[in-house]
C-alpha cells in the first residue's frame, strides 16, 4: 500500500489527458458510435485472477470487516461475518491478497498463531497508529480463503525479516505431516497442508517495504526466492515487487537481474483525481471530479503496455506474468474517520472505474494475468462497507458481479469508433467495450457509457459470433455520485436492459448516460 508521496505520479499527471492515455486528439465533427466484436479471432483467456481481492490489515477491512470473533452478536460462522462471506462467494472470488500492503513489510508470522488469547499485541505503525492483536493470522486467513472458494496469495514480509522467517512460514503452511512446523500446525487445528497458490516476495521494496533500489531488490529478490521451497509437491507462483507506477527502470532492472527467479511481477496504480495532499472526495463532486476521476483511471493502459514491454526484451515467450497488484481509487477520508484507516464511500463513478479497467485489462491478457481491487471491506474503492450488523454491496460490487462471467473467459477482440466526450482539459471515448466468449458458448460485451449527460446509440457488429437472442442488465443512477447507504442499500444496483436489439450480425444499442450494460448473446 502506498503511503507516501510519488515522484513518479506527479510526472505522470502532469502530461496531458490525451498524452497520458495514448489517445488521439480529439476531432471535429462525429461518426456514428460503432463497436466491432471480433469473435473469428479469440485471444488469450481472461484470466479470473483479474478478479483478485486485497485484504489487509487496515482500519475496519479485517477486524469487523470480515472477523467478529464467535462470540460476537453478529451472525458469524467460526467467527467470520456471515453476510460479507455470502456476497464474497456469490461473487465468485477468485484470489484473496493478504496481509497487505505496507502491513505485510512489518509482518511476523509467529505472532499470528496459536492461541488467540495469547499473541502478541503490537502497533500498527502503517495505518492509525492502533493496536494489532493478531487475532487474525494464517489459520484464519488460509481457512477463510478455503470457505471462499478463493486461491491464497500471501505477501511476506522482506521489509524487516531474514530469509528464513519466510521459508518457515511456508513450510508450516504447506509441509505435508512429519515435519515440527507440521506437528505445530496440526496443534493449532490444522492437520493438512493448505494450499498457497501465490506468495509474494515483499512488497514496494522502492518505498514501505525498505526504500531499495531495483538492484539491491532485485538481489534480495533473488535470496529470498531460493529459500522458498513449498512442501508436499505444491507449486507456488513467486510473485516479486514490482514497480511504482511509471518506474520502468525497476522492471528492466528486476527482469534483467531477476527474472529467474520469480513467476510474475505486481505493479500498483491508484486513480488519485488531485494529489496526495487533496485526493477529491468520494461524493458531491461536480462534472470536473468525474471526468478527471475517468481519465486518469485510462492511464493505466499505457502503464501495463510500458512494463510489459520492457518485459518482453527479457521473456518474450511470456512466462513471467505481469499484476496489478492494487488498483482503485483513492480520496480523501470520509470526515470524522481515522484517516489511518483510509474509508471512503463508493459511488456510481467508482462502478465505471472498475468497469474502464476490466475493459483495458482484456487488451492485456497476453501478458497480464492478475490484478488486486484495493480493498475488499471498508478501505478505499471497497467492493463491501460494513457498520456493526449492516452491509452494504457497494456500485463497485455490482460492476464486479456484472463482469464475474469473464473469468477464464476467451477474450474476444473489440474496435471501438466512439465520439469523445470532453470536460476541461479531460478527454476520453465516451464509450468503451470489451467482449469474452465462456465455455458454454455465451458472448458477453461491456459496454460503458462514460458521459454523465448523455446517451449514446452504438451499433455492435458481431464478427464470428452467432446467437438467438440477447439479454442485458445495466447499472446506472440519476445522479453522478448515486451511492449505496446503510438506510438505503439498494440505491445503485443492477436492473434488467431492454434497451438491445440483436439483428443477424447486428446489435443497436442505446446506452443512458453514466451507464455500464453487459450483453449475453446465447
Amino acid at each position: 500500500m502506498i503511503r507516501n508521496m510519488m515522484t513518479t505520479l506527479a510526472l505522470l499527471l502532469a502530461l496531458p489527458a490525451a498524452a497520458q492515455t495514448g489517445a488521439p486528439a480529439p476531432t471535429t465533427g462525429e461518426a456514428p458510435d460503432q463497436v466491432t466484436v471480433h469473435g473469428d479471432q479469440p485471444a488469450a483467456k481472461f484470466n479470473r485472477r483479474l478478479f483478485g481481492q486485497f485484504a489487509e490489515h487496515l482500519g475496519h477491512g479485517i477486524y469487523t470487516g470480515i472477523w467478529v470473533g464467535k462470540g460476537s452478536p453478529i451472525p458469524n460462522v467460526d467467527g467470520y461475518r456471515r453476510d460479507v462471506l455470502d456476497a464474497l462467494k456469490a461473487l465468485r472470488v477468485p484470489v484473496i491478497r493478504w496481509p497487505g500492503g505496507c502491513f505485510a513489510d512489518e509482518y511476523h508470522w509467529r505472532e499470528g498463531i496459536g492461541p488467540q488469547a495469547g499473541r502478541k499485541v503490537k502497533i500498527n505503525t502503517n495505518w492509525g497508529g492502533v493496536t494489532e492483536d493478531n487475532r487474525f493470522g494464517t489459520n484464519e486467513f488460509m481457512d477463510y480463503s478455503e470457505m471462499v472458494g478463493a486461491d491464497a496469495y500471501v505477501s511476506g514480509n522482506v521489509g524487516n525479516a531474514p530469509p528464513f522467517e519466510m521459508a518457515e512460514w511456508m513450510e508450516y503452511m504447506t509441509s505435508p505431516s512429519g515435519s515440527s512446523l507440521a506437528k505445530e500446525r496440526a496443534a493449532n487445528g490444522r492437520k493438512e497442508p493448505w494450499k498457497v497458490a501465490m506468495f509474494g516476495i515483499g512488497n514496494e521494496l522502492w518505498g514501505c517495504g525498505g526504500n531499495m533500489r531495483p538492484e539491491y531488490a532485485a538481489d534480495v529478490t533473488r535470496r529470498y526466492s531460493t529459500f522458498l521451497k513449498p512442501g508436499g509437491g505444491q507449486r507456488v507462483m513467486k510473485i516479486a515487487s514490482g514497480p511504482n507506477v511509471d518506474d520502468t527502470n525497476w522492471t528492466e532492472v528486476m527482469m534483467r537481474e531477476a527474472g529467474g527467479a520469480f513467476d510474475g511481477i505486481g505493479m500498483h496504480y491508484y486513480t488519485i483525481p488531485f494529489d496526495w495532499s487533496h485526493k477529491g472526495a468520494a461524493t458531491g463532486f461536480d462534472e470536473d471530479g468525474w471526468a478527471r476521476t475517468l481519465a486518469k483511471t485510462e492511464r493505466i493502459d499505457a502503464l501495463i503496455a510500458g512494463h510489459a514491454a520492457i518485459m518482453d526484451k527479457y521473456d518474450p515467450a511470456k512466462r513471467t506474468a505481469l499484476l496489478v497488484d492494487e488498483w482503485g481509487t483513492w480520496y480523501d477520508v470520509e470526515p470524522g474517520t481515522n484517516p489511518g484507516f483510509l474509508y471512503q464511500q463508493n459511488s456510481l463513478r467508482d462502478a465505471l472505474v472498475a468497469s474502464l479497467n476490466f475493459d483495458i485489462f482484456a487488451r492485456h491478457t497476453d501478458r497480464l494475468r492478475g490484478a488486486n481491487i484495493a480493498q475488499m471491506v471498508n478501505v478505499l474503492q471497497s467492493i463491501l462497507l460494513t457498520d456493526g450488523n449492516r452491509m452494504v454491496k457497494t456500485p463497485t460490487y455490482w460492476a464486479f458481479d456484472m463482469y464475474k462471467d469473464y473469468q477464464d473467459a476467451v477474450v474476444l477482440p473489440v474496435d471501438v469508433q466512439s465520439r469523445w466526450y470532453n470536460k476541461n482539459e479531460w478527454t476520453l471515448k465516451a464509450v468503451s467495450a470489451s467482449a469474452v466468449r465462456g465455455a458454454d458458448g455465451t458472448v458477453h460485451i461491456g459496454l460503458t457509457n462514460v458521459d454523465p449527460n448523455r446517451a449514446e446509440t452504438v451499433t455492435v457488429r458481431l464478427a464470428g459470433v452467432t446467437g438467438a437472442g440477447v439479454t442485458a442488465r445495466i447499472l446506472t443512477a440519476a445522479t453522478m455520485d448515486a451511492h449505496n447507504t446503510f438506510e438505503a442499500p439498494d440505491a445503485v444496483r443492477p436492473a434488467a436492459f431492454t434497451g438491445a436489439q440483436l439483428s443477424g450480425g447486428t446489435l443497436q444499442v442505446t446506452l443512458p448516460a453514466k451507464s455500464i450494460v453487459m450483453l449475453d448473446i446465447r
